[in-house]
């Protein structure tokens, strides 16, 4: 998995490199048995980069230790399995899954199959393997077994059948006995220890010095089997650097393996690319997220077309078609492609791209008090900046965050900006209809639209990429899939079709130049104006006005504090006057 977010996050720009991981994708895919036979040894195999990283650290401990023999166990099966396959294919892989002999010899033969936690608390070392401690070992057994005949045979003794014999940190080895039994005991038989609410603790000589023995054998067991333990991890330190080529191998393999599978599963094709050539050219190309999500019946795919000398697709069509999709199934194709990957298409040929940049939805930066607009404008800065001709741009609605002829001004520049300087494969999507006609000026730029039909007063989204531009953005349309109040959706229809019926005014006029709206008295739905007749005028300011105009026009208001400001304010108005 770290190593799948790694290659996400890194594609490859080496076609070679690439091909290369392909080649293995489609062999793996090709051979299901023995792709099948991988998963399995691949699923006894645990985290080995993980395990290499404890050791090297040194904080590894006996669990960590079995856990590393199992997974080097199933090393020479995986080696085995790929020997069958085409060699020439996995030749680094057959040089590089070393199994590590030596590291998992010394862990079987000094390890038990389940040791504690703990590494110094003992029962970590396996019988056999060190002499000294075979014989602390020894000790300790057969001093508790005197221990379990002793208590059995003080019992027959005295007659106690609850009597035990018990240890504790603090004491040592005790014989107990129940305040209601003491009466029971032969005089003088015991030495007492410690009295109890409801219990007496004894002694003997014997028990003494049976305690010395087996506490001396379990201490210096406890030491040896912790020094062996310290002696065994450094051994395998040793080895790191062959743990940790290992550990990146099957971490590879497993990579491939799921590429093959997720290929199998959802019938992705192998791409063909090219390092030289900017064809693009993918044929009912889909998301492969929202095709899990929707289902693959309800998918519509869609093609991808850019020539050669294609730069730009121009994508126009109403909100909710799919147009944003489009867009980004086609940065993950890519995505895929130069992971290695197969990709969601029934055939797909590609250029390789060094980099991609993406303006995409809509979000601000209040901490570092930056609106929308800002950030979206940052963000396409970015990519008209270190964009290169072999780069992929995705812009979507770029410049809505500002006014309209704002907006449309931005959006053109930033077109023709990417066609005539970056020249790089572009899609950018727009609700701005008349800059479909740039097809006109800039050649290497085609429009495209998602296809929408209006039936008995309702929008059907077809969800298909076509040629040209969309009539229309159907706004309205969407507001009432979101539920709008219907009397709000007749007034909105009602505005529009005024507005569209309506010469808008050239961006480069100024107040002089645009007429005032007359509205007749009898005329309910005239469109009233912002500013009454009397504000429209060419008088020029004159004496007083002028010095007042100018004074405003010189102020520095972020040098002024509210109270220069207020006085400002109050010097004009007296001048004004």
């Amino acid at each position: 998995a770290r190593l799948l977010k790694q290659w996400i996050g890194r594609p490859l720009l080496d076609l070679k490199q690439i091909e290369q991981r392909q080649a293995i994708v489609e062999d793996l895919l090709d051979n299901y048995f023995e792709r099948s036979g991988i998963i399995e040894q691949l699923t006894q195999v645990y985290d080995l980069e993980r395990l290499a990283g404890r050791v090297a650290f040194g904080n590894v401990n006996g669990r960590d230790l079995v856990q590393l023999r199992t997974s080097l166990a199933h090393i020479p099966q995986i080696r085995y399995i790929l020997e069958q396959l085409d060699q020439d294919i996995y030749r680094d892989f057959l040089a590089e899954l070393d199994p590590v002999e030596d590291v998992a010899d010394l862990i079987e033969q000094a390890i038990v199959d389940e040791p504690p936690l703990s590494i110094t608390e003992g029962n970590l070392i396996r019988a056999g393997y060190n002499a000294q401690l075979d014989e602390y070992n020894d000790a300790m057994k057969n001093g508790k077994q005197w221990l379990a005949q002793l208590e059995a045979r003080e019992r027959q003794v005295t007659g106690i059948s609850n009597l035990k014999i018990g240890f504790n940190r603090v004491f040592g080895y005790y014989i107990e006995v129940s305040k209601a039994n003491v009466k029971k005991l032969p005089q003088d038989r015991y030495q007492r220890k410690q009295t109890l609410t409801n219990a007496e603790r004894f002694i003997t000589p014997e028990l003494k010095e049976k305690e010395e023995l087996i506490l001396g054998a379990e201490t210096k067991a406890y030491e040896l089997e912790y020094q062996l333990f310290t002696q065994i991890r450094d051994q395998i330190k040793d080895q790191i650097k062959r743990l940790q080529k290992l550990a990146a191998k099957v971490a590879q393999l497993d990579v491939l393996q799921s590429f093959a599978t997720v290929s199998e599963d959802n019938h992705f094709v192998r791409p063909t690319l090219s390092q030289n050539e900017r064809t693009l050219d993918i044929v009912d190309g889909w998301h492969p997220v929202v095709e899990k999500v929707l289902g693959k019946q309800s998918y519509i795919p869609n093609d991808v077309k850019m020539a050669s000398e294609l730069d730009i697709l121009l994508i126009t069509g109403p909100n909710m078609s799919g147009k944003s999709t489009y867009m980004r199934q086609l940065a993950l194709s890519v995505i895929m492609a130069q992971m290695g990957c197969f990709v969601p298409a029934k055939q797909a040929k590609m250029p390789i791209f060094d980099q991609i940049f993406t303006r995409i939805g809509a979000a601000d930066d209040l901490i570092s008090g930056e609106s929308t607009f800002m950030v979206e404008m940052k963000e396409a800065n970015l990519a008209l900046k270190q964009a290169t001709p072999n780069s992929l741009l995705l812009f979507d609605e770029l410049g809505r965050g500002t006014a309209t002829y704002d907006g449309m001004a931005l959006a053109q520049a930033i077109i023709e900006y990417v066609h005539d300087k970056v020249k790089a494969k572009t899609l950018f999507s727009t609700h701005y209809h008349e800059l479909t006609v740039l097809e006109q000026e800039l050649p290497r730029l085609a429009n495209i639209h998602v296809g929408a039909v209006e039936k008995d007063g309702e929008l059907v989204f077809l969800h298909k990429m076509q040629a040209g531009p969309a009539d229309r953005s159907y706004g309205v349309h969407v507001a009432k899939l979101a539920g709008m109040p219907a009397s709000l959706l007749t007034r909105a229809d009602t505005i529009l079709h005024q507005l569209e019926g309506k010469e808008a005014p050239k961006t480069t006029a100024t107040l002089k130049e645009v007429a005032p709206v007359q509205v007749e008295a009898d005329d309910s739905e005239a469109q009233l104006s912002l500013f009454s007749p009397e504000v429209v005028t060419t008088k020029e300011p004159v004496g007083k006005e002028k010095d007042v105009l100018n004074e405003i026009l010189d102020l520095n208001l972020m040098a002024m504090t509210p109270m220069d400001v207020m006085n400002a304010v109050f010097k004009w108005q007296e001048k004004l006057k």
